[in-house]
């Protein structure tokens, strides 16, 4: 028996030597050192000859010292039957470690204290480890905490908010406490919820990894925001689903400048459509000029010289009416085009809105029935009398689209004295009203904002260009009125146009001048065949010699050549205009008189030409004659 104790007690010696990751010893009842095994000669650097006898303090730091901590730790061994703790420990060479400890009571058969077993184990290296994992998730913590751009946080597998960024609180508005354990469909819209959009995000995100999504999302205040969101699924070490990581970006300005660009692109391509079309109305109204101006000229010739035929006279009138609208309509043209300027004057508004009732019936369709009411007396209006004739077309055309099944378009006229203030925009004076109001389906708050804004259209794409009422706003604007209008859903439409009233409620009233006394050669230039032609049977008509000539070129050989009293040419010709052919005559005859002929009321130049504005009339063509010879 004595051998198998003395060989355990070398194996356990043995077993003891071999172990160095671990001090184990024992110290006495005192707490002195009384074995050491190379372990703790490993880590704790003092030899046997060194340590054994001395108490066991020595490894403590001073501050576990002095509040007592190695008296404490033998006390709670011997209370309690063991003592465990970790914490700094101190090297022979003061340097520090960081300590596992197990400290055991080893006891007599009788229950008496004979002294401890200490397991000391050296854990530095994991501690440091522990440390440097911990920082770097405080680091991490710090950092999606510290991030405002992002909604940064994190959802079970059922969809719960379990943390919660200051991006995220910045964004949706919820602190944490409010929002940490609700679901997180709570941000979406109504409709999205209704559709399964959230739990679709993350079924997609738990079977393909991620899930990705740009959408209106809600704020606690009910306020929306266009979102980029993105979910990834996390997953644990045995492949279990853990939750999501929800990562979402408020991209409103983004998008709302996405659209800004898109808008101005289209903008841009609507100001160019209507460039090209007004280029496109300008010159279909010089050449329909032209035209007008052969068949006018021909019928007023024809006027005199058929005779007193009551029928054939009644049907030269008709034709001449026809003229006259078909230089309405040009007039219309160039106005549209903008190769007009405004030309105010003052207009009876009764007598232009009946004089253009065909038209505004054609334009509305049988399906809407024109109402007008008007007072006895009304004072005229200071406006160019084309561009108000398309301003209420615009204003009528908007109306037959709010009546898609018909309706009623009622046109009253009015006059007032207005204060400054009392109307919207409108300076104190007397006005005249034109108001056109529909039983359309009427605008709301946000549409009747934007109505006269440039290119602002509800119509579906390719029926509108939202130009119509910013053009009508355009014309009372520059014409010193206003446009307004006021509307509701399902009530109609109602658009006011204020006018200035005119100061001199009478044009003057040229009388027609007599013929002119000296016999004159006029020189007549036009590169249009037809249109020379009828010039010069007018001229001729007038009693007049004529010259013809087709081109710039040719009327300067002319001069040269022969003797010209006045010179009358078209503005609109190749390689020389009517300007610069003027031009190059004055340089040969300083004195000499010009007419420029012209469908653009526009022109200016430093000669001061007077303008014979096509078509034009015997009456016309003699008067301006007749007056630029005497002036």
């Amino acid at each position: 028996m004595a051998e198998a104790l003395n060989s355990d007690d070398d194996r356990n010696r043995l077993l003891l030597e071999a172990i160095t990751d671990y001090a184990i010893y024992m110290l006495d009842a005192d707490g002195r050192v009384s074995s050491w095994n190379p372990g703790a000669r490993r880590f704790k650097g003092y030899t046997e000859p060194e340590i054994l006898g001395h108490h066991f303090s020595r490894f403590y730091t001073d501050e576990d010292k002095a509040r007592g901590v190695p008296e404490r730790a033998l006390r709670t061994a011997a209370q309690e039957g063991r003592f465990e703790n970790e914490g700094w420990r101190v090297r022979k060479d003061g340097s520090r470690f960081w300590a596992h400890v197990i400290i055991d009571p080893i006891l007599s058969p009788s229950g008496d204290l004979l002294g401890f077993a200490k397991i000391t184990r050296d854990l530095t290296e994991k501690r440091a480890a522990e440390e440097a994992l911990h920082r770097s998730q405080e680091q991490f913590r710090i950092l999606v905490q510290g991030v405002t751009d992002y909604a940064i946080y994190m959802l079970d597998p059922t969809g719960q908010v379990a943390s919660w960024n200051a991006g995220a609180r910045r964004i949706k508005g919820y602190a944490p406490e409010e929002i940490i354990g609700q679901h997180f469909s709570r941000f979406y819209t109504d409709e999205d919820r209704q559709d399964g959009l959230p739990q679709r995000a993350l079924e997609t995100a738990e079977r393909e990894g991620r899930f990705e999504h740009e959408g209106w999302r809600v704020r606690k205040d009910g306020t929306r925001f266009w979102a980029s969101a993105v979910v990834d699924a996390i997953w644990d070490d045995d492949g279990h689903l853990i939750g999501f990581a929800k990562v979402t970006r408020d991209i409103t300005e983004k998008m709302e400048a996405q659209r800004a660009l898109e808008q101005a692109q289209e903008e841009l391509l609507q100001s160019r459509k209507m460039e090209a079309l007004g280029q496109l109305a300008g010159g279909v109204a010089h050449d329909f000029n032209n035209l007008l101006a052969a068949i006018s000229s021909s019928l007023e010739l024809l006027q005199k010289r058929l005779p007193d035929d009551p029928r054939a006279a009644r049907l030269l009138e008709t034709a001449l009416q026809g003229v006259r609208r078909g230089a309405s309509l040009t007039s219309r043209l160039l106005a549209f085009s903008r190769q007009q300027p405004l030309e105010p004057q003052a207009v009876d508004l009764t007598t232009l809105v009946r004089g253009m009732s065909d038209l505004l019936s054609l334009s509305l369709g049988s399906a809407i029935a024109i109402e007008t009411h008007a007072p006895l007396a009304l004072p005229p209006a200071m406006v160019d009398p084309a561009q108000l004739e398309l301003a209420l077309l615009n204003v009528a055309a908007n109306a037959r689209d709010a009546m898609p099944e018909g309706g009623i378009l009622t046109i009253t006229f009015s006059s007032a004295e207005v204060s400054a203030g009392q109307v919207p925009g409108l300076a104190g004076g007397s006005y005249v009203c034109v108001i056109l109001s529909d039983t359309g389906t009427g605008m709301d708050a946000e549409t009747l904002r934007r109505a006269a804004d440039p290119f602002f259209t509800t119509k579906e794409v390719g029926r509108g260009t939202g130009l119509g009422l910013s053009l009508v706003h355009g014309l009372l604007e520059e014409s010193g009125g206003r446009l307004v209008l006021s509307s509701r859903v399902n009530e109609g439409t109602k658009a006011e146009l204020w006018l200035p009233v005119a100061q001199h409620q009478r044009l003057p009233e040229e009388s027609p001048a007599a013929a002119c006394e000296k016999p004159l050669t006029v020189l007549a230039v036009d590169d249009d065949r037809l249109v020379l032609m009828n010039t010069a049977f007018m001229l001729e008509d007038l009693g007049y010699r004529v010259i013809e000539a087709h081109s710039g070129t040719e009327a300067l050989k002319v001069l040269k050549d022969q003797h010209v009293d006045l010179l009358i040419t078209d503005q609109l010709m190749p390689r020389m205009s009517g300007i610069e052919l003027a031009t190059s005559a004055r340089q040969l005859r300083p004195d000499l008189p010009v007419i420029l002929a012209t469908g653009y009321t526009d022109l200016e130049t430093d000669l001061g030409l007077p303008l014979l504005n096509k078509p034009f009339s015997l009456d016309q063509l003699q008067t301006l004659v007749c007056k630029t010879m005497q002036g």
